[in-house]
C-alpha cells in the first residue's frame, strides 16, 4: 500500500466488481447473503449448479496465485460456466503485447465473465473499458482485493455472528497489502473498530485518514481485539530495505501463542495465505484449530466467488 491519499475513483458498476471502497453496503451486504447460500452446497454430495450454464469465464492471472485463481476455477464451474484459465507466463506478453490488445483478443472471443489479477493498480479498471463483458477484480497491485475482503468478512460472520461493534486488528505489512485495503474499507463498512499494527517502515503515512488506529507496539494493537488478521510479507512488492531481518520481524511483530494473549481470550486468527511461518505467525498457533480460521477461510472463498460470480454475471 504505497499511499493512502485518495486514489482517483474506480466505481464498480451492475456488471463489475472492481473494488471495496465504491462498494455500498446493501450491495455488500448482497454479495454475503448470496454466498451464504452456497456454503451448504459447498459441503454437500452434489455441488453442480447451471446457473452459468452456457457462459465462459476466463481467469486472466498476470501474477502466480494458489488460493484465488483455484476457488474462481472451481466457483465458475459449480456455477455450470466453462472455464478457462490462462496461464499468462507463456502469453503473447512475453512477445511485447499490452493489457489493452490483450483486452481486445479476448473481447473478440465473446467471454462472459473475465476474472483478473494484475500487478499494476488499476489495471482491471482498465480491462473493464475495454471489453463487453463482466469483469472481477482478482487482486490488482497494491490497490485492492475485493472477493478476499468478502470471504473474511463471511468467515467472520458465519463464526461471530456479525461484524458490527467487533474490534478487529491487521497486522504486518500494512504498506504493500491490497488485502489491508480492501478489509480497512470494508470491516469499517460493516461497523467494526480496526486497528493496523506494523513497523514504521511498513505503515502508509497518513493511514488514519483510512478511519483506522495504528499502532508500532504490537501489545498496545491487540488489546481487546476480537479478530487478528496477519498480513503476508509482500517481498516481491519491497523495493530497498524495509526489514533489519526475517527475525527481527518475527520477534516484534509476528504472531506467537505469548502475543495472542494481549487480544481477548476467544479471539480468532486469520491469514490470507500463504502463510510464512515462522516470520509472521507460529506454527502451532496456526493449526490450532480452536483459533485459527484459516482453513474456513479457503472453504468460504469458493462460495464468496461463487456469490460474486453469480451477481455480477448477467
Amino acid at each position: 500500500m504505497a499511499t493512502v491519499k485518495k486514489v482517483s475513483a474506480i466505481k464498480n458498476s451492475p456488471q463489475h466488481l472492481l473494488g471495496i471502497q465504491n462498494l455500498s453496503i446493501i450491495e455488500a451486504k448482497r454479495i454475503l447473503t448470496e454466498a451464504k447460500s452456497f456454503i451448504k452446497l459447498n459441503r454437500g454430495s452434489s455441488k453442480k449448479l447451471d446457473i452459468l450454464r452456457g457462459k465462459t469465464q476466463i481467469n486472466l492471472f498476470f501474477e502466480p496465485s494458489t488460493r484465488t485463481q483455484s476457488s474462481f476455477d472451481l466457483a465458475g464451474k459449480r456455477l455450470g460456466a466453462d472455464v478457462m484459465t490462462m496461464n499468462m507466463g507463456n502469453s503473447a506478453l512475453k512477445k511485447g503485447e499490452t493489457l489493452i490488445d490483450t483486452a481486445m483478443t479476448l473481447n473478440a472471443m465473446h467471454p462472459d465473465i473475465i476474472v483478473i489479477r494484475h500487478q499494476d493498480s488499476g489495471a482491471p479498471n482498465l480491462l473493464s473499458q475495454k471489453v463487453n463483458c463482466t469483469v472481477i477484480n482478482a487482486g490488482d497491485g497494491r490497490r485492492e482485493h475485493p472477493t478476499q475482503a468478502l470471504l473474511d468478512a463471511l468467515t467472520i460472520i458465519n463464526r461471530k455472528g456479525n461484524i458490527e461493534g467487533l474490534k478487529i486488528a491487521i497486522c504486518g505489512d500494512i504498506l504493500h497489502s491490497r488485502v489491508a485495503r480492501s478489509n480497512i474499507y470494508l470491516m469499517n463498512m460493516l461497523g467494526a473498530e480496526v486497528n493496523v499494527i506494523a513497523p514504521k517502515t511498513l505503515m502508509p503515512k497518513g493511514i488514519d485518514n483510512l478511519g483506522v488506529k495504528s499502532f508500532t507496539d504490537m501489545k498496545k494493537g491487540l488489546d481487546g481485539c476480537d479478530i487478528v488478521m496477519m498480513l503476508r510479507l509482500q517481498n516481491e512488492r519491497m523495493q530497498g530495505s524495509f526489514l533489519p531481518s526475517k527475525r527481527e520481524y518475527y520477534e516484534f511483530f509476528g504472531l506467537t501463542p505469548e502475543k495472542i494473549k494481549f487480544a481477548k481470550k476467544d479471539t480468532l486468527l486469520m491469514h490470507p495465505g500463504p502463510m510464512n511461518r515462522g516470520v509472521e505467525i507460529d506454527t502451532k498457533l496456526a493449526d490450532d484449530i480452536n483459533v485459527s480460521l484459516v482453513k474456513e477461510q479457503v472453504e468460504l472463498g469458493v462460495a464468496v466467488r461463487m456469490a460474486c460470480l453469480k451477481l455480477y454475471c448477467k
